[in-house]
């Protein structure tokens, strides 16, 4: 069998290459994104392998069933971005990695938030002008603090069991709750409550359409004078524009965001000493309550060698028996 896959990066290769040894398939490895200036290159091949960055639309399909090819494997979780629909009527399966390492992204979003916590940003640049003053910068103990999750999946619960271990208070909301810890408690009966209870609200949800601008100006205002956004999971739940007004206001102490609503051309590319023509993104960054990271909660070795080696076992199981337990529907 022979697969193509893009936006390999450097650190993915040794897994590629491990693979191909131990299955005999071959794997063309692509830097380059896929879209539609560069589909033509998947013709002839079994299987497509390709980043959640992108967008996956209809057209794309059409011509994956025109050039052969029977699956397009994503190697994230998120399919927002990809025409499932179209998929289907071309007769494309679509695979994802649904949990390559959920304590990665836990992990990140606890330790962004105690740098909030401790203000470090702040420390950092007082630090580098030799201003070796304290106050008034007092830190926070996450143990004192209500911590909302909002998405209980295999991320949210590996978030709320590092929470607990800090002794926070954690609280809850999912539109279809774990049964064990609906069993606990932990649940709220919605947003509204979750936010307006948290001192922290950590986002760990996909995005839908019904979900866009979730973090918006109204839910903002009813959150605690003081209170804190974590972000790793999609950009488009948060908007922007409502977060920043209410971090300058005073009413959100600090934010972290791994994700952004308009990152496709920003992160993961190499901007030093270009222009950056997005005067909200700037405007984010200039905040030094706020801490901005290129979409890296995933970024583990762990999570890096099972969404590599995961989706190229998706994409073979799918042409040798016509399925795989990672299809999604």
């Amino acid at each position: 069998m022979k697969f193509i896959a893009f936006n390999v990066r450097e650190d993915e290769e040794k897994y590629f290459s491990q693979w191909e040894k131990e299955t005999g398939n071959e794997v063309l490895r692509l830097p380059e994104m896929l879209d539609m200036t560069s589909v033509e290159k998947t013709k002839g091949f079994d299987g497509v392998l390709a980043l959640q960055t992108g967008t996956y639309p209809s057209e794309m399909f059409a011509e994956f069933k025109k050039f052969g090819v029977k699956v397009f494997s994503i190697r994230n979780v998120g399919v927002d971005n990809v025409d499932l629909d179209a998929a289907k009527e071309n007769g494309i399966v679509v695979t994802n990695v649904p949990a390559y390492s959920p304590n990665a992204i836990a992990e990140f979003s606890v330790t962004q938030l105690m740098q909030l916590l401790r203000n470090t940003t702040i420390f950092r640049n007082k630090v580098a002008k030799q201003d070796f003053r304290w106050a008034p910068y007092v830190g926070r103990e996450l143990r004192s603090l209500t911590v909302g999750v909002v998405g209980t999946g295999r991320i949210g619960r590996a978030a709320i069991n590092i929470y607990r271990g800090f002794g926070a208070k954690v609280i809850a909301y999912d539109l279809y709750p774990n049964p064990e810890l609906k069993e606990q408690g932990i649940y709220v009966d919605s947003y509204d409550e979750l936010f307006s209870q948290a001192d922290v609200i950590t986002l760990h949800m996909p995005a839908t359409p019904n979900d866009h601008h979730l973090v918006n100006s109204e839910i903002l205002n009813k959150m605690k004078d003081g209170s804190y956004i974590i972000n790793t999971a999609r950009g488009a739940l948060v908007d922007t524009k409502a977060l920043i007004s209410a971090l300058k206001s005073g009413k959100l102490a600090g934010a972290a965001l791994d994700t952004y609503e308009n990152e496709s051309d920003i992160f993961n590319h190499d901007l030093s000493g270009k222009k950056i023509d997005d005067p909200i993104f700037k405007e984010l960054l200039a905040l030094d309550n706020v801490l901005v990271t290129p979409h890296i909660a995933f970024y583990t070795e762990t999570a890096v060698e099972n969404m590599v080696l995961i989706s190229l076992n998706s994409a073979k199981s799918v042409c040798e028996d016509g399925t795989a337990s990672t299809i999604v529907k």
